[in-house]
């Protein structure tokens, strides 16, 4: 197994401190056929926990965006990353010193899953009802830029 050498926090020159040395990168799991994506709500001791989010964590050096949000899909909800199909990737926070990748990938709303100790829960919400919930403030911020990519990509679907 590769060194996990991304964790840690960046004081970013926008002014916010942000967890992963090499940038971060966090994977929506988008059920095409029940229009819902599997949010998790993140453990208290998390950063901003008691939020819903997306799995998603610190990019290692030597990790593509798209690498690290599956690792991290695994690591959070016991999900092989063969079991998912990569649709797209974008580069929703780009700052100087600190990215966060967005990867959105499709999977059944049967698969299996199992939060670890990060997350208290995970659930398949629909896509009119996320902004209903208490979210990660990252990810409430580009929420609505991320439903445009997924409908562009039910269209192709």
């Amino acid at each position: 197994m590769a060194e996990r050498d991304g964790d840690g926090w960046v004081d970013c020159q926008c002014g916010a401190r942000h967890w992963g040395r090499f940038g971060a990168a966090g994977v929506v799991l988008l059920d095409p056929q029940s229009k819902s994506i599997l949010m998790q709500l993140r453990a208290e001791w998390t950063h901003g926990g008691r939020v819903w989010g997306i799995p998603g964590g610190a990019r290692d050096s030597h990790e593509t965006p798209i690498e690290s949000a599956l690792r991290e899909m695994s690591e959070e909800l016991s999900i092989h990353p063969d079991l998912v199909e990569v649709v797209h990737d974008n580069m929703w926070a780009d700052h100087a010193d600190w990215s966060y990748h967005t990867v959105i990938a499709l999977a059944s709303r049967e698969i299996e899953f199992q939060v670890n100790e990060e997350a208290e829960l995970a659930e398949w919400v629909e896509f009119a009802k996320v902004s209903e919930l208490d979210l990660h403030p990252g990810f409430a911020s580009n929420w609505s830029d991320i439903l445009n990519a997924i409908e562009d990509v039910l269209a192709k679907y």
